[in-house]
């Protein structure tokens, strides 16, 4: 086995999570065994890094484990041993030593318990068989990297098979559960390269400390290790492994696949539910959350948690528009996005029909906190709301001031907005109609007349080639546009509740986009053919921000997609059957290529579509679900 880049991930359920490489190095800051939210999901930090491993048998030692060093170097080797790794149903590797010994090891984060659980076994092999652990630690927020300091407090508190550190005072303490025999050995461990951090620009080298090392006669049974932020446990750790085993075993045997990893974005936060955007470096954002929402939940009939995430973010409209974040130290929301609340609306409709098929009725309580929250966001938008978002005398929305980046194309390098849209973006008008539309449906007429206008107004995106303009009554001047073909315009005619564009109006729409944007991976966020065409995602922070939203692919739009081209399309069984041999297999396929199980947030707009940015998102998970179940697969 060659060293395998893919990633794996074990999320809390809290907000942290675990993860790393298949085999190899850790590449990332974030790879991590316990990386946990101190305010969950929010106040991430990085306790346990990783570990130094090696078996020793009759033969010799053998290391486990592999690090990367600066300025590039490998050492130990331990992924020369890798035999074989199955991700399903925690990460579980088998290593075949010189000497015919086979070892298992595995790596389970329990959800909300914090706990992530480590055992080795031998599988086969005769005579002494002792295994050394050295954790590696830090104590630093996810974001940073560690260094060698005086301050680190290496001091171990030792009660029976618990074994306690206090890097640092104003951070939960590591305690590590063990049937092992602790040795107190401190040492500093330095100049860990992380790959993926020097390809994107960033500082890339750390420092980890090592208290100690810990033995396991593995001649003698499992070898066991329970990592956890805070007090150790007051149980036998073979016991307790052997419970959390059981409990996850069943637990996950019971879900599908895409499910289970559907469900690694959901997370408590104060107040309720909600869903991480992505691992490993997003936490809840608005529009993602509404976004994923319908494929994570919806489309999988989770409808409780659907309805519980739209609750808890009911309480935060303030002047009509949802929060897009909640930074991740606690400081307040930041109100900066115009479609986050339109999209919550959609969610919020999708939701309730969803019960409705179903014949579920939801609390009058909550239905009646759900119709507040939509009231609130259309009106607050009719009649005007931050950073110039308002209903103008056409019925449709306008929105932007300079330097702000409102729509979800929000790159920004400096004091550069790449793609301001300021106006009357496309897909916001989509947004904007359909949220109309539901809350007249749904709780009142008095949203008619407004309604009515705007959807007399949308002919003035339809541009000469069938296409739709990106934005109308650009940078606020009337008639003004921006023509550039975007992908945005597909939700004027897939994606929503209801179309904007239906007939040959559509179907133009859709055949420039199929034949401009369309890759394997999802729709590209420019037209190649534009001078501003940005093919490759990659380089520095300016140079990725600088593609992000020009070119580069986001696989989140393939639900949008499909359901336009099957609606042009008629629906027919014909084109179903066509659909999934066309738009499945790449996606499907990815899901064994980055984050395993999961779809990465973007990929390069030029072939072969590299895959970048965060290896597990949630929205195109999320859309992958829900283009299934439009095609009548089972959604997971």
């Amino acid at each position: 086995m060659t060293v395998d880049p893919r990633e794996w991930l074990e999320a809390d359920g809290l907000g942290g999570f675990a993860s790393g490489p298949v085999s190899g190095p850790r590449t990332r800051r974030y790879h991590a065994l316990l990386l946990t939210a101190t305010t969950p999901p929010t106040g991430r930090v990085v306790l346990v890094n990783g570990f130094e491993a090696e078996v020793a048998t009759a033969a010799g030692s053998v290391p486990l484990s592999t690090q990367g060093y600066a300025p590039d170097v490998i050492h130990p080797d331990g992924w020369r041993h890798v035999a074989d790794f199955a991700p399903r149903p925690w990460p579980t590797w088998t290593f075949r030593l010189p000497d015919g010994t086979t070892l298992r090891h595995a790596v389970l984060v329990v959800p909300d318990s914090g706990e992530t659980l480590l055992r080795w076994q031998r599988l086969t092999g005769d005579g002494p068989c002792t295994l050394t652990v050295r954790p590696l630690l830090s104590g630093r927020d996810y974001h940073a990297l560690h260094h060698e300091n005086p301050a680190f407090a290496f001091a171990a508190t030792v009660r029976g098979g618990n074994v306690a550190w206090r890097p640092y005072p104003d951070l939960p303490a590591v305690a590590a559960l063990t049937n092992g025999a602790y040795a107190h050995a401190p040492d500093w461990y330095r100049d860990f390269l992380y790959a993926a951090e020097r390809d994107r620009g960033l500082d890339d080298t750390e420092d980890l400390a090592s208290p100690g090392t810990f033995t396991f006669d593995l001649a003698a049974g499992a070898g066991i290790m329970i990592l956890r932020a805070g007090d150790g446990l007051a149980v036998r750790a073979a016991a307790h492994a052997e419970r959390l085993i059981a409990d996850e075993e069943a637990r996950r045997a019971a879900l599908p696949p895409l499910a289970l990893s559907a469900s690694a974005y959901l997370v408590d936060r104060p107040g309720g539910r909600t869903l991480v955007a992505g691992f490993p470096w997003f936490t809840d954002w608005g529009r993602d959350t509404f976004i994923a929402l319908r494929g994570l939940l919806v489309a999988t009939g989770a409808l409780a948690e659907a309805r519980a995430i739209l609750l808890a973010w009911a309480g935060a409209v303030s002047e009509g528009m949802m929060p897009n974040r909640f930074p991740d130290r606690g400081e307040a929301p930041e109100y900066n996005a115009v479609d986050a609340s339109l999209w919550y609306v959609v969610a919020v409709h999708d939701t309730l029909a969803a019960h409705e098929s179903a014949g579920l009725a939801v609390p009058e309580a909550e239905a009646a906190g759900l119709e507040r929250a939509c009231a609130a966001i259309l009106d607050g938008y009719a009649s005007g709301t931050r950073y110039g978002i308002a209903a103008d005398a056409d019925g449709l929305l306008r929105a932007g001031v300079p330097g702000m980046q409102l729509t979800w194309m929000d790159a920004k390098v400096g004091d550069r907005v790449i793609t301001p849209r300021i106006g009357k973006p496309v897909e916001v008008q989509a947004l904007w109609i359909n949220a109309l539309r539901i809350g007249i449906a749904r709780w009142s007429p008095r949203w008619r007349d407004l309604e009515r206008r705007a959807s007399a107004s949308v002919h003035r995106f339809v541009a000469p080639s069938g296409a739709l303009h990106d934005v109308i009554d650009a940078d606020h001047v009337p008639g003004a546009v921006d023509g550039k073909i975007r992908p945005n315009q597909i939700l004027a005619v897939g994606g929503l509740p209801f179309p904007l564009f239906t007939g040959e109006a559509a179907r133009a729409v859709v055949d420039v986009v199929e034949a401009r944007l369309l890759t394997p991976l999802g729709l590209r966020s420019l037209d190649p053919a534009d001078p501003e065409y940005r093919g490759t995602y990659a380089g520095g922070p300016a140079e990725r921000d600088g593609a992000y939203h020009q070119g580069t692919v986001w696989p989140w739009l393939i639900g949008p997609f499909v359901e336009a081209w099957l609606s042009v399309r008629g629906g027919s069984a014909e084109a179903r059957t066509e659909a999934r041999a066309r738009f499945l297999p790449p996606l499907e396929a990815h899901l064994r290529e980055a984050g395993l199980g999961h779809i990465s947030e973007v990929a390069d707009g030029d072939a072969p579509h590299r895959p970048g940015g965060c290896p597990f998102q949630a929205w195109s998970l999320g859309e992958l679900i829900r283009v299934r179940r439009m095609l009548d697969l089972d959604p997971v």
